[in-house]
C-alpha cells in the first residue's frame, strides 16, 4: 500500500470511529466516558509534546513552568473537595497507582488482602495481575452473597489470622459501596493499611453521591480520571497518610511513571472545576439512571443482578443472560445493533468463563453526561429487550438506536468557552 493510500486509510478509521461511537452508537461499556470541549482543548496543547520527570519545581528537565504551575493548581482543586492536601497526579492509569501504592505498602513475600473476585475486586489487585507482579501474597476476603459484599464478620477472622500489610476494597464491577469503617478498623488493629480503589466511582465520591473512603478510613484512595469522573485517561492518588504520601511519591518516579502524559494535567483540571460546579447533580443523575434502567429491564423480563439490594447504588447494572444465549452472544447482539457493552462475570460464575461469562456489565455514567434520564432509560430499556428476548434482527434495530442517539450529542454538565473567565474565579 502506497503512502498516500495508508494516509487515506488512516483518516477514514478515525472518522468512522468517531462517526460510530460518538455519533450513532449508545455508549454503556462502564469504563468510558467523554471529555467536555473545553476539557478537550487544554488536552489538545504543546503540553502533549513535553516531558516533567519528578515533582512539581523539582523536575529533572527544564521548561517545565506552566506544568508546574498547573499540576499543583490542579492538586489543590481536587484535593479541596476530598478533604486533604495530599494528592498525586503523576500516575497515568488506575492500575499504576495502585503499583506505587502496593509496592510501598509491601515487600515481595507479604501479605495483602482483597475484596473477592465476587466483589468486584480489579485484575490488578490479584495475583494474575499487579499484586503478583510485586510478588505479594493475594488472599481474599469472605464473600457475602446475600448482600453482595465483602462478608464483614468473616473479614474479620482473616484479618486477624494473615495480618496484612494492606488491604484492599474497590473494584470493577461494583454495584454497592464496601464496607470501609470496618475493614479500615480491623486492618489498622493489626498494623496494616487500607487502600481504597476508587477507579470506578471516582465522580460518585467527587460528586458526593457516594462516601468519601478517606472520611471513612481508608489510607489511601487510588483512582481513575476517565469513569464516572469524566476527565481525560489517568490515574490519582489522594492519601490521608503523610509518610506514607512522602513515600509514595518518591516510587511513582523512576520505579513507575517517567513522564506523566503532560497534556492530561489542564484537561483533569477543567474537568474538577465543571465537576465542582455540576458533579452533585451529575452524580446523583447517574445513580438514578443506573436503578431505573435496573427496574425497566426487570419490568422487561431481565434477570437483573441485586434485585434485594434495590440493583444498584453505581454507575453499573449487571444482567445475568445466561438463559439468554451468554455473556458474549448478547454482547455482540447488542453491538450490531450500536449498542456497546461489555460481557462480564457473574458471582456466580468459576474464572474459567472468562470468555463466555454468564452476564452483561452496563454503564449509564457516559449516555447520562450526553444528558439522558430516566425516560430515556426506558427507551434503552426497550431496545434491549427487543434484541435479546424479543430477537429482533439488530439490523432493524439499529435504525432506531441511531435515530435515538441524534438527540444526544451535546456534553451536558460542562462549562462553555464563554463561560471561563468566570470559572476560573474560583482557583483565586
Amino acid at each position: 500500500m502506497r503512502a498516500k493510500e495508508l494516509l487515506e486509510s488512516v483518516i477514514s478509521i478515525i472518522n468512522e470511529q468517531n462517526s460510530w461511537r460518538l455519533g450513532r452508537a449508545i455508549n454503556m461499556i462502564a469504563s468510558e466516558n467523554v471529555m467536555s470541549p473545553l476539557a478537550l482543548k487544554a488536552y489538545m496543547s504543546d503540553f502533549m509534546f513535553r516531558y516533567a520527570e519528578g515533582k512539581p519545581f523539582k523536575r529533572y528537565y527544564q521548561g517545565t513552568r506552566y506544568i508546574d504551575e498547573l499540576e499543583v493548581m490542579t492538586e489543590k482543586v481536587i484535593g479541596a473537595q476530598l478533604g486533604t492536601s495530599m494528592v498525586e497526579l503523576r500516575p497515568t492509569s488506575g492500575t499504576l497507582a495502585n503499583a506505587a501504592v502496593f509496592r510501598v505498602l509491601a515487600e515481595p513475600g507479604d501479605a495483602a488482602v482483597i475484596a473477592p473476585v465476587q466483589a468486584g475486586a480489579h485484575v490488578s489487585h490479584t495475583r494474575f495481575g499487579t499484586l503478583g507482579a510485586l510478588g505479594i501474597q493475594q488472599v481474599d476476603l469472605p464473600y457475602d452473597a446475600d448482600n453482595m459484599n465483602v462478608d464483614v464478620d468473616g473479614a474479620r477472622k482473616v484479618i486477624m489470622q494473615t495480618r496484612p500489610k494492606f488491604a484492599v476494597l474497590g473494584g470493577s464491577v461494583y454495584l454497592f459501596p464496601h464496607p470501609v469503617e470496618e475493614i479500615a478498623a480491623m486492618v489498622h488493629e493489626v498494623g496494616g493499611k487500607l487502600v481504597y480503589d476508587a477507579a470506578h466511582v471516582f465522580g460518585l465520591i467527587y460528586g458526593k453521591a457516594w462516601p468519601n473512603p478517606l472520611e471513612r478510613g481508608a489510607d489511601v484512595m487510588t483512582a481513575s480520571t476517565h469513569k464516572t469522573f469524566p476527565g481525560p485517561q489517568g490515574g490519582l492518588i489522594a492519601f490521608r497518610d503523610e509518610p506514607l504520601y512522602k513515600a509514595v511519591g518518591k516510587t511513582i518516579f523512576p520505579w513507575f511513571v517517567s513522564n506523566h502524559h503532560l497534556h492530561r494535567i489542564p484537561a483533569t483540571l477543567i474537568t474538577a472545576l465543571e465537576m465542582n460546579e455540576y458533579g452533585e447533580e451529575y452524580a446523583n443523575q447517574i445513580v438514578r439512571n443506573s436503578k431505573k434502567l435496573a427496574e425497566e429491564l426487570a419490568a422487561r423480563g431481565f434477570t437483573v443482578v441485586g434485585e434485594k439490594l434495590g440493583y444498584t447504588r453505581s454507575h453499573q447494572v449487571l444482567v445475568y443472560v445466561r438463559d439468554l444465549g451468554g455473556g458474549a452472544w448478547a454482547a455482540k447482539t447488542l453491538e450490531d445493533a450500536d449498542i456497546i457493552v461489555n460481557k462480564n462475570l457473574m458471582p456466580m460464575d468459576p474464572p474459567e468463563a472468562v470468555k463466555d461469562p454468564s452476564g452483561i456489565r452496563i454503564g449509564t455514567q457516559e449516555v447520562t453526561r450526553l444528558g439522558m434520564k430516566e425516560g430515556e432509560m426506558e427507551v434503552i430499556a426497550e431496545l434491549f429487550y427487543r434484541l435479546l428476548i424479543k430477537r429482533e434482527e439488530p439490523e432493524k434495530v439499529r435504525k432506531d438506536v441511531n435515530e435515538f442517539k441524534k438527540d444526544f450529542m451535546k456534553v451536558k454538565y460542562s462549562i462553555e468557552e464563554d463561560r471561563l473567565i468566570t470559572v476560573l474565579d474560583l482557583l483565586r
